[in-house]
């Protein structure tokens, strides 16, 4: 990703703390402000921090490996490039996975791609990220036989969700995906709460209407 030997804008001035060696103590703010202040570590720390679960977002919404990595590459081009508008008041995670998720949105609206897939994201080094990264449509207090059942309807579920509009996608993937709240949602897609929630229940109703004779 093309951050290093490029400057972040803005006029923040880093007090005291100035260019620590050890920036993966740091908050993601301190280190938004080092970028800001030039600090090419601070942008690879960003880098670090956030590549795999930006592409793992992306390629959710892409369902292509290649296009996924250009888009996560393009969000962090766009994010450096408007580093010095972030405000820290609000979490600097929120506001990365809103470029990406536009930039992933942008490209759905111009090419119709199915996307999605249950098994968790291909990059997952870890059981646990891999059981993270999984949709799960059905009730978490489903069963072993429910989950194993509701497993087994894997490709009817991600044509399903191919159907979608990208703004129900986007609120699907972020909900059940990246386990974000109603209220980080609506920040990261700039949507009314109540729009979100609509978006969700839409959503949820659409696919069990697709999916509700399978279940049977």
């Amino acid at each position: 990703m093309p951050w290093g030997g490029v400057r972040g804008g803005g006029d923040a001035v880093v007090p005291s703390m100035s260019h620590p060696s050890d920036l993966s103590t740091l908050t993601d703010q301190d280190v938004v402000r080092l970028a800001c202040d030039g600090h090419e570590g601070a942008y690879r720390e960003l880098v670090r921090r956030y590549e795999r679960p930006i592409f793992s977002l992306v390629y959710r919404m892409v369902r292509d490996r290649e296009l996924a990595e250009d888009l996560a590459q393009e969000t962090f081009v766009k994010a450096l490039n408007a580093i010095g508008s972030y405000r820290p008041e609000f979490k600097f995670s929120s506001w990365i996975f809103k470029i990406a998720n536009n930039a992933a949105i942008d490209h759905l609206r111009k090419r119709e791609l199915n996307t999605l897939s249950l098994e968790g994201s291909r990059d997952a080094t870890s059981p646990e990220r891999v059981e993270a990264t999984a949709l799960q449509i059905g009730d978490r207090g489903e069963s072993p036989l429910q989950e194993m059942e509701a497993r087994e309807l894997g490709s009817a579920i991600e044509q399903a969700i191919g159907q979608l509009r990208p703004e129900y996608r986007s609120c699907i993937l972020l909900r059940h995906v990246e386990d974000r709240s109603y209220e980080e949602i609506a920040q990261i897609l700039d949507l009314p709460l109540g729009t979100v929630k609509t978006y969700i229940h839409r959503a949820r109703t659409e696919l069990k209407a697709v999916l509700g004779d399978l279940r049977e």
